[in-house]
């Protein structure tokens, strides 16, 4: 049985030394939600201090202690865009898991409308709608940072698109 040492117990994250070789972060799972009018993908921009930058994301966000995903997908949508919907589960993914733990749950939501959410305290957003081979290109050519979240949504919107082709 593996042997972890915690060197750092946080908030969102421990870290740990596995077996006295592999340096392990235990971090929340998170959800993001793809969110897609007219041809065009919701992002979220704001400054991530981890990458001195601004990043264009999807909306995204940790699902908390007790909390299904589909109620952190609903409850972050509705801070992040103010938006709410009908969603539906589309997959996961592991974000890094060569030293983290953390699982992504993708959703797509559809039937856009009005809510109500208070964002976080520490976060500055600004709501955009881009088209997503737009967005990719901007990324492919360094002129635009997006997250893992942003290029799984853009990847789930284009590979749709494609079979409805």
């Amino acid at each position: 049985m593996p042997q972890r040492r915690y060197l750092y117990h946080g908030r969102i994250l421990n870290l740990a030394i596995e077996d006295e070789r592999f340096e392990i972060v235990e971090h929340k799972h998170a959800v993001c939600i793809l969110a897609e009018r007219e041809g065009k993908i919701l992002f979220v921009r704001q400054y991530r201090p981890a990458v001195a930058s601004e990043t264009l994301e999807i909306p995204a966000g940790l699902i908390e202690e007790g909390e299904e995903a589909l109620e952190a997908a609903r409850r972050e949508f509705a801070e992040e865009a103010q938006l709410t919907g009908d969603f539906e589960y589309l997959n996961s993914f592991y974000v890094s898991p060569g030293f983290c733990d953390e699982k992504l749950h993708v959703f797509r939501v559809r039937n856009l409308r009005p809510a109500s959410g208070i964002p976080d305290d520490d976060e500055d957003i600004v709501v955009e709608w881009h088209d997503p081979r737009e967005v990719l290109k901007a990324a492919r050519e360094n002129r635009t940072q997006i997250s893992a979240s942003a290029m799984a949504g853009i990847l789930f919107y284009l590979s749709d698109y494609a079979a409805d082709q």
